[in-house]
């Protein structure tokens, strides 16, 4: 975030000293936003930044405890500079949070720099995972830093002490969440598709029960209560890798719209890529233990490689974001564009569904028998009309509060199911867009729609509950959606080994003894146990000293 922070919100002066310094590793920076007392909140944070226009430098400082900088990657014991988000103060006002260049190390002997108080905030979760990572805490006690390190691309400070706001917007910044959110999709698709080629390849060598005459048990594979949990996960898996490289075109539709001045998407962008980050990385660190469980007792070893994958990722959930708090804001989102429906002004994007919002609300599913459900189209028009019923339901519920913001307060767990149902809309749009390309190799399309009808399905069968009470479907309807995501299952499991390891992920990456490429599972479980450390001894430590002293004790009770 450091680099993304300076080419998105620094001057091209700016860019020119710090950017070649970072690229060249000449300095090591990071990203200090986060505080002890404040998070998400981040116009809450209480960093200062007080401007002295006699010396003409800023005073950065940590007035309370609750102001400590806490949890910036790098920031620990690696760092030299960071980007430092603090209260800007100029002639006694408070004009919010911007971000200042800080020096935190000596280029010499990486000491601390004076009045700088920075470490490591010690062990997290998990038994590896993120504790290569030095998160660490930050304060200031009266630091001084020229006034040309405050990040002036979109307001400044004059010599003088004047704050001028440039005719930038501000939103431009939102092009560097942008960026960041895309890749977080990209790596959730990732995660989560390793957990599942674990699981996957796991539950085709496992045999359990069904063995007469001798025979073979049956693959664990076959269950219909394996197939239930595992496929979902793996048409999952397939759509947030679509729906990342979808991002990843938007990101560069943005960044050009930027560059010629072309601001009016931004809201919308920025509200798709935070509900977008919110659903993939819930449902992947979801799915990762989901595969976990999967696996038996054999996934809980730290050798079946899914106990440190979901260590790894699972704090996805909150940095860049809290999920929940991003939930809202796309609520806040899907609330405005309702309110400016009829104004002339028609929605754009991941939104546009909303213009056909008389027809979403009075349309009902014209589904007759189970086939029918593999219609893109009936698909479609199911999830669209159960996020615009939601949102429309939610903006009324919302508008009978006097004060509007005690409404969205008091209403904000339903607000957060709507803003679900309207990202699942977003995955489920962009997986049906990617069988309307050219896709190449024998077969590949039929296993992509039966994919996408899998994820679609099971994500109607999960949520039930929405697309019967907006009456879009009847219970019949919603019966049939269920006997046709079953045979869906049937239909893909003969292609489930090579569905995963299409994902080309070597046994060296996965890391897993479960999901070994050749299915060599067993020998190699036996194998891994015996490289235990507690092993390299008969008898274990302390043994002497306090098991047989036990032990001779028992046996002289016995005797008596």
């Amino acid at each position: 975030m450091f680099v993304p922070a300076i080419k998105g919100s620094g001057t091209e002066e700016q860019q020119k000293k710090w950017l070649p310094l970072a690229y060249k590793m000449q300095i090591i920076g990071c990203y200090a936003q986060t505080e002890l007392g404040h998070g998400s909140n981040v116009q809450g944070l209480e960093t200062t930044a007080t401007f002295d226009p006699q010396t003409d430098e800023f005073i950065i400082h940590s007035p309370t405890l609750t102001s400590s900088k806490w949890w910036p990657g790098g920031l620990g014991k690696i760092a030299t500079h960071a980007i430092v988000y603090a209260r800007l103060i100029t002639e006694g006002k408070d004009h919010g949070v911007h971000g200042f260049i800080v020096q935190l190390r000596s280029l010499e002997d990486h000491s601390p720099l004076p009045d700088i108080t920075v470490g490591d905030i010690g062990m997290k979760f998990g038994n590896g995972a993120y504790n290569t990572m030095d998160n660490g805490v930050l304060r200031f006690d009266h630091v001084r830093i020229p006034r040309d390190q405050m990040l002036m691309r979109v307001s400044q400070v004059t010599r003088e002490g004047k704050y001028v706001q440039s005719n930038i917007p501000r939103q431009i910044l939102y092009g560097t969440m942008v960026f960041v959110r895309q890749s977080i999709v990209a790596d959730a698709s990732s995660a989560l598709s390793r957990a599942v080629c674990i699981a996957t390849r796991y539950s085709a060598v496992r045999r359990q029960f069904g063995s007469q005459n001798g025979g073979h048990e049956i693959q664990v594979l076959d269950y219909k209560t394996q197939q239930s949990r595992l496929f979902p996960l793996l048409a999952s898996g397939y759509a947030f890798r679509f729906v990342g490289e979808w991002l990843k075109w938007l990101y560069t539709d943005v960044t050009q719209k930027l560059q010629a001045g072309d601001f009016s998407t931004l809201p919308e962008v920025h509200a798709c890529t935070a509900g977008l980050k919110s659903l993939t990385t819930s449902a992947t660190a979801d799915g990762i233990e989901e595969c976990r469980k999967l696996c038996g007792g054999h996934g809980y070893l730290c050798s079946s490689g899914l106990p440190e994958l979901f260590a790894v990722y699972v704090p996805a959930c909150t940095y860049e974001g809290d999920n929940t708090v991003l939930l809202l804001q796309v609520a806040r989102v899907l609330l405005k564009t309702i309110s400016q429906l009829g104004s002339g002004k028609p929605p754009v994007g991941t939104i546009a569904y909303m213009g056909r919002i008389e027809h979403l609300m009075n349309c009902r599913s014209k589904v007759q028998q189970a086939n029918d459900w593999l219609n893109p189209s009936a698909v479609l028009e199911a999830f669209e009309a159960r996020a615009a019923r939601m949102a429309v339901s939610c903006a009324k519920n919302v508008s009978e509060f006097a004060n509007k913001e005690e409404g969205f307060t008091e209403l904000s767990a339903d607000l957060v199911e709507a803003a679900v149902a309207h990202c699942q809309l977003i995955v489920v749009s962009k997986f049906i867009e990617k069988l309307q390309q050219d896709i190449t190799g024998r077969g590949v399309r039929q296993q992509l729609e039966a994919l996408c009808a899998i994820y679609s399905l099971h994500l109607l069968h999960k949520h039930q509950g929405d697309f019967l009470s907006t009456n879009y479907i009847t219970p019949k309807q919603a019966s049939l959606a269920n006997d046709q995501l079953r045979s869906l299952y049937t239909q893909i499991r003969p292609n489930a080994i090579a569905l995963v390891d299409a994902f080309n992920y070597t046994d060296h990456f996965l890391g897993s003894v479960l999901g070994r490429y050749d299915g060599n599972v067993y020998p190699k479980l036996y194998e891994e146990a015996w490289k235990d450390p507690l092993n390299d001894s008969v008898v274990p430590d302390g043994f002497h000293e306090y098991i047989r002293p036990l032990l001779k004790q028992q046996l002289l009770t016995a005797r008596l």
